[in-house]
């Protein structure tokens, strides 16, 4: 398949640093090169990818400091795809409902993962208005807001299994928190629990800019108590040895999380999470044996002990059946597939539909053809006479000869004073009835006279047919005896 994947431009594909949407971009278009698909990549320009590599900008937005707006940069990537999307069988979109008016025409074959929160208010409108556009949500609980949202399928993140191995004994002694500072993160609550239980904690997260007053303000205040450090932002490489050196992951969000991949992260580690129960996290921790999924801040230091317990090599197991890179990769496959069955169908259906139109209008053109009724004008006309136009029934030839030629349905027609006309066949009936009766309106005929080859054609009024055989007047003429 030809399959086109447009990632966000906000980070690289994969990213530097933090981006865990542009990293499942990257999973995904590697793995679909693997199994020897045509993939082009829609994504910045300092993107590494095996696959074809569009640049629609230098450098990742995030990065650069120039950048103020991404509006801009989004509209002119969308606007490359839309000019190139002939060559695609399928448009894989990672970037919200930001594409929706420009591709709504090809929507057959254009799918879009949604990677962030659905709960918003503002989000329902979009996908009412944009029914046809189909949707992947990354967990079921994120389709829960939207629910009446086009969506064809749920398919899980998934990681290769290679870029982080298993740690049977971690030897780091500490508790993670690996993600970003904000407030429904829960670096606080992490804080709090990794002291309440006596263990050290190590806080690996980036800071965007809208974040970093809440940092100065909430989270800076709490780095100087024993046991906390904060080592900021870091790597694939850094995160393989932070996760796996852990005993344990804290997930303590506040918010309706889609996935949680830093959850799967930790589980190809081996390493289990604590995670509260919101958004997604039901669905990707099995409580009790990949994890502990608690309710409240209470609930997890009560059950930390439990956690650090817990089996590292089931824990790598599970990840392996349900988050691997390549099972993802076969979910989309498949979906991919369904699409490009369904637009088949659709296109063999609207080629039949086209056709049997065609031969309805062709046939409805051929038995029109065959009611009209033709009659010969009895002289040349470059153009329908004013007031033949009212006549749609009738159409002129070129002049051939002076009789009236009948086609298709005979019937009495006669030529009247200077133009022709037509009488049907019940007014015809009608004068020969009053004929038979001894009536005959009299009528004078016009002096108008007309060479034709093969004699004369005397020209009558309109009001009356040639008249019958006048008799010799009686009156005398002026002067005479």
């Amino acid at each position: 398949m030809r399959i086109a994947q447009i990632a966000p431009l906000m980070e690289s594909v994969p990213p530097k640093l933090y981006g865990g949407t542009e990293r499942i971009v990257s999973y995904l278009t590697e793995e679909l090169v693997k199994l020897g698909h045509d993939v082009t990549l829609f994504a910045s320009g300092d993107s590494v990818t095996s696959a074809k590599l569009v640049g629609c900008v230098p450098t990742a937005l995030r990065l650069d400091p120039k950048v103020c707006d991404v509006i801009p940069y989004y509209m002119l990537m969308l606007d490359r795809v839309r000019s190139q999307s002939q060559q695609f069988d399928i448009l894989h979109f990672h970037i919200d409902y930001l594409h929706f008016p420009l591709f709504r025409d090809m929507s057959s074959r254009v799918l879009t993962t949604l990677h962030g929160r659905q709960d918003l208010p503002d989000n329902k409108p979009i996908y009412i208005g944009f029914d046809e556009m189909r949707l992947i949500s990354i967990s079921d609980s994120q389709r829960t807001p939207i629910s009446i949202a086009n969506f064809a399928k749920t398919i899980y993140h998934g990681l290769p299994g290679t870029d982080l191995k298993l740690t049977l004994r971690p030897q780091g002694g500490y508790l993670a928190f690996l993600g970003r500072i904000a407030p429904e993160k829960g670096p606080e609550t992490a804080i709090q629990i990794a002291r309440s239980a006596g263990i050290p904690l190590k806080i690996a997260a980036k800071i965007d800019r809208v974040d970093e007053q809440y940092f100065r303000e909430r989270i800076a205040p709490l780095l100087d108590q024993p046991g906390i450090e904060f080592i900021g932002e870091i790597n694939e490489h850094q995160k393989a040895e932070f996760l796996g050196q852990a005993s344990g992951l804290l997930f303590p969000i506040d918010w309706p999380e889609p996935f949680g991949l830093v959850m799967i992260e930790a589980m190809a580690c081996g390493t289990p999470v604590l995670a509260f129960n919101r958004g997604s996290v039901s669905e990707i921790i099995e409580d009790g044996k990949t994890g502990i999924v608690v309710q409240s801040k209470d609930e997890a230091i009560k059950k930390l002990p439990h956690l650090l317990t817990l089996d590292r090599r089931r824990i790598r197991h599970e990840f392996e059946r349900r988050f691997s890179a390549q099972r993802m990769a076969h979910d989309h496959i498949g979906l991919y597939q369904e699409l490009i069955k369904g637009e088949r169908e659709c296109l063999v259906q609207s080629a039949f539909q086209s056709d049997a139109l065609e031969n309805a209008q062709q046939a409805d053109q051929s038995r029109s053809h065959s009611m009209t009724k033709v009659v010969q004008a009895p002289y040349p006309l470059a153009t329908p006479a004013p007031f033949l136009s009212s006549r749609p029934s009738i159409s002129y030839e070129p002049f051939t000869s002076p009789y009236v030629r009948l086609l298709q349905q005979p019937s009495r027609r006669m030529l009247h004073g200077p133009h022709a006309t037509l009488e049907s066949s019940q007014s015809a009936k009608k004068k020969r009835a009053r004929d038979r009766k001894g009536f005959r309106p009299r009528a004078k005929p016009s002096n108008v006279r007309r060479k034709r080859p093969g004699g004369v054609i005397r020209i009558w009024s309109i009001i009356s047919g040639p008249p019958a055989s006048r008799k010799p007047s009686t009156k005398r003429k002026r002067g005479s005896v």
